[in-house]
């Protein structure tokens, strides 16, 4: 490709398609000279991100498309899924059955290859204004998972620079996994759906490492709770590293997943409650009502950008 096709004029751009296009046409080190500012979605000391879940709809779920989705939101933070890193980095398939599974998984997590992928993963990212917080690679620590392929997925969520690992809830987990987040001084955050309440953190699953934290869905537990999530946050600031975003009614008006400001969740309550704290938490949109007719994804992810941006305004 020549320089001239490649250096594209801020007009023709952003009448295009936006920054949806920008990963795959404009390299990175020709970012500035395209004219596009990096995003910056930190709004009054309170870090908006998205869950890339919120795209899984969309064309495209490798991590070149993936990223023209977050600078098309003007989003600087990401929890990246393992079905976006997984390819580019090309995880290798071992199977869990295998005798040597472990020994492979281990020889994995040192291979230079995959660890030069990761760096460049995250290059590509952080050269256009976007950090890697958090990693997902499905549910870390289940049973089938070798304690070899435990290490490869640390391994890979620092190489991509990533502080948290999200799962889901699991005290049993919590034993295996929270030695290790403290050996490797990596969070392991554990999401909910429906299943918690007040009191369920006040158990024993974050004794297991200090590393061991939260990432609290506000809509899941509104849905299933009468109590306050902002007391919630205020009661385990210090163990939540990452909120998840959405807007959904109460149990008792059914718990329909809504859009931001349609529903009983208070999501302005909670990022203002975030900013006058200053808690060092993320906050990651995670896009789950149904799309409005003629939109899509990435369209509704930036109305809650938006709506987040103006909260904090």
């Amino acid at each position: 490709m020549q320089k001239q096709d490649m250096i594209i004029s801020r007009r023709g751009f952003l009448g295009a398609t936006a920054a949806t296009a920008a990963a795959a046409v404009i390299p990175q080190r020709l970012w500035g000279q395209a004219g596009l500012a990096k995003p910056n979605s930190n709004f009054n000391g309170v870090q908006i991100g998205v869950n890339t879940y919120s795209y899984r709809d969309m064309p495209g779920k490798t991590a070149e498309p993936t990223l023209g989705y977050l600078l098309e939101n003007g989003l600087s933070s990401v929890e990246l899924q393992g079905g976006v890193i997984n390819p580019y980095i090309k995880r290798p398939s071992i199977k869990a059955d295998d005798p040597d599974a472990s020994d492979k998984w281990l020889a994995a997590a040192e291979d230079k290859e995959i660890l030069e992928r990761c760096a460049a993963l995250r290059k590509m990212y952080e050269d256009a204004g976007v950090k890697i917080h958090t990693s997902k690679f499905g549910n870390i620590g289940e049973s089938k998972m070798t304690d070899g392929e435990i290490e490869f997925c640390f391994k890979m969520a620092k190489a991509l620079g990533s502080t948290v690992i999200t799962r889901e809830i699991d005290q049993n987990i919590a034993k295996r996994l929270g030695p290790l987040a403290d050996k490797h001084k990596i969070y392991i955050a554990f999401h909910n759906h429906t299943q918690i309440n007040a009191k369920t953190y006040d158990g024993p699953i974050l004794s297991h490492g200090e590393y061991l934290a939260i990432n609290f869905d506000i809509g899941h537990y509104v849905a299933s709770n009468d109590d306050s999530v902002v007391e919630f946050i205020e009661k385990f600031n210090k163990r939540i590293v990452s909120l998840h975003l959405k807007d959904r009614k109460t149990k008792a008006n059914g718990g329909t997943n809504m859009s931001f400001g349609e529903g009983n969740t208070p999501v302005i309550d909670v990022l203002k409650l975030i900013r006058k704290n200053k808690y060092p938490m993320t906050a990651d949109i995670e896009l789950e009502y149904k799309i409005p007719e003629g939109s899509n994804a990435a369209k509704e992810v930036t109305k809650c950008v938006q709506y987040c941006k103006a909260a904090l305004s």
